[in-house]
């Protein structure tokens, strides 16, 4: 990446600057942007209704890049002013651009999704310098018909490509990596269709609890904050079909055709998913309460936290290939992956020995891992059949992704973000199993803290 010119700083607007987002995820992944970016210039203004002078947000900017050791990127920064206001108002958004130093602006959202949609319905266009950049957070819009609206409103403000909906979980080197190991490699390009994979699993495991998050995820559960905002989208990306470049506009459309060919499997919501809530118990080395008794929780809700679904792609590609996602807190191991398993060979020459399973492709995410499974002969008796794992690094991959995004945002790369109709799309595929649940068509299972699940669901991945 290019960068900025120190001529001309993009300036970057961080609404929420004094919440978690920012100091946890946006200031450090800044920081380590413009250490590896020297010849970037920004302006980092911060917006927060919490009252901080512009010698103290500067405190709380060097002390994230100290933390991230990239205090020197410091010299990066054109400017560093703060500005008090609150950006849900017509008014408060009027004075954030009137005191914005000059730049390509960006305007990026480190608040609830409702809070930026409600800050976003404030403006009109001709309040918008020209080549404005927006950045939000996921979930966008609480349903099909909400993220719709939402999108009307963006898009009455800006062109989709200056829209960046943010999903870390997909980082740039995440993507690249994926695509790179179905398109560049004969091993896996004519293989990935139907005739050759046997099913998918997309998973991602914690062993975290709540970590006070209630206010959040007790109204969104593991599908909604997990499933909804980025395992679908992982999806996508793994069954596109072949994009003629890398742009923007070719991987996108790629994606969205694979969401809007996506359904529950057999269009069967209550057979083909499932939920639990984590009980007492030891996860990660700590100990957890219920979930019912984690403060800020409402037990009426019902929220889940393990979720489970599958789906069916219904193209020519895909047709019979169940993929399962998953995702969920508190369980006895951190993963994060795709698993495929490949059919087995029509024919096994009579005379060898072993079970013959097909061959399993796992692709981990952040740190980004190959690992492929594969029936092997050999040793002590020439004839007997056993696994051998062939193993490859392939970066960081999502433990920059924070890191990623802005570089993307800041380049008005928009190539990675996700693109407002299939926003939309990841929506009506869950809808049929959300109105399954709140119906109690498919019950609230329980799992102990630190368990693979409840006892009945399949073990490992």
């Amino acid at each position: 990446m290019s960068g900025e010119s120190a001529a001309s700083p993009s300036t970057l607007v961080i609404i929420g600057a004094s919440g978690d987002l920012t100091a946890r995820l946006l200031l450090p992944a800044l920081a380590e942007l413009l250490h590896t970016q020297p010849q970037r210039r920004i302006n980092l203004v911060g917006v927060g209704r919490t009252a901080l002078s512009d010698a103290q947000w500067r405190r709380r900017v060097r002390g994230a890049f100290r933390e991230a050791d990239a205090e020197d990127a410091m010299s990066s920064l054109a400017s560093t002013p703060y500005i008090t206001a609150d950006a849900t108002t017509a008014a408060g958004l009027r004075q954030i651009l009137r005191e914005v130093p000059e730049g390509r602006l960006v305007l990026y959202f480190a608040v609830p999704p409702s809070a930026a949609a409600e800050a976003c319905a404030s403006l009109k266009p001709s309040e918008l310098p020209e080549g404005t950049i927006l950045a939000l957070e996921k979930p966008f819009g609480d349903d099909e018909e909400s993220a719709r609206e939402l999108n009307g409103i963006l898009r009455a403000l800006l062109p989709e490509d200056q829209i960046f909906r943010v999903d870390h979980f997909l980082g740039r080197s995440t993507v690249l990596n994926l695509l790179g190991l179905r398109f560049a490699n004969r091993l896996f390009e004519p293989t990935w269709s139907a005739e050759h994979i046997e099913r998918v699993s997309i998973r991602f495991d914690e062993t975290l609890g709540l970590e006070g998050r209630a206010g959040y995820y007790d109204r969104a559960g593991a599908m909604i904050d997990m499933i909804q905002s980025h395992l679908l989208e992982v999806l996508a990306v793994f069954a596109m079909e072949p994009p003629a470049t890398l742009g923007e506009q070719d991987v996108r459309s790629a994606t969205a055709a694979v969401l809007r060919a996506t359904h529950v499997w057999d269009d069967n919501p209550v057979r083909f998913s499932r939920r639990a809530r984590y009980t007492a118990g030891t996860a990660g080395g700590q100990a957890l309460p219920s979930y019912v008794d984690e403060p800020g929780v409402d037990p009426a809700r019902d929220t889940e936290t393990l979720a489970e679904i599958t789906c069916e792609v219904r193209t020519s590609r895909w047709q019979g290939v169940p993929f399962t996602l998953r995702s969920g807190k508190a369980l006895s191991a951190k993963l994060a992956e795709i698993e495929v398993v490949m059919r087995p060979v029509r024919h096994l020459p009579v005379g060898f020995t072993g079970s013959d399973p097909g061959t399993v492709v796992r692709f981990s995410l952040g740190p980004d891992r190959l690992a492929l499974e594969l029936s092997v002969n050999g040793g002590e008796d020439p004839f007997a059949l056993h696994r051998a794992t062939l193993d490859a690094e392939l970066g960081l991959g999502a433990q920059r992704a924070y890191v990623e995004v802005l570089d993307a945002i800041l380049d008005g790369d928009a190539t990675l973000s996700v693109r407002g109709d299939t926003a939309e799309q990841c929506w009506r595929i869950l809808q049929p199993i959300r109105d399954a649940w709140r119906r109690g068509d498919v019950p609230l299972e329980d799992y102990a803290a630190g368990t693979e699940g409840p006892a009945d669901w399949p073990r490992g991945a």
